[in-house]
């Protein structure tokens, strides 16, 4: 795995949990783009580079597919604590 050369940016939250848990999952992200598509978000290698890097924004509709996506809630990628 590459590894960024600048520290994360700070357009959105979900960047780090995306690259934990997609990671975690054993996706790369091509095989993570493909499967975003099948919750109807359709975006570029560059632009999912950018979001995980935390260097663009992210829209309401696309943390709801990324979440699904990953099969996890929209807390958990939001980073909400439960006990």
């Amino acid at each position: 795995m590459k590894h960024r050369k600048e520290p994360p940016g700070d357009k959105n939250i979900i960047g780090t949990k995306v690259v934990a848990v997609r990671t975690a999952k054993g996706l790369k992200q091509k095989e993570f783009l493909a499967k975003l598509q099948t919750f109807g978000l359709d975006i570029s290698p560059t632009s999912l580079s950018r979001l995980e890097g935390q260097y663009r924004l992210v829209q309401d509709y696309e943390v709801l597919a990324i979440a699904k996506a990953l099969d996890i809630t929209v807390g958990e990628l939001l980073g909400e604590v439960t006990s």
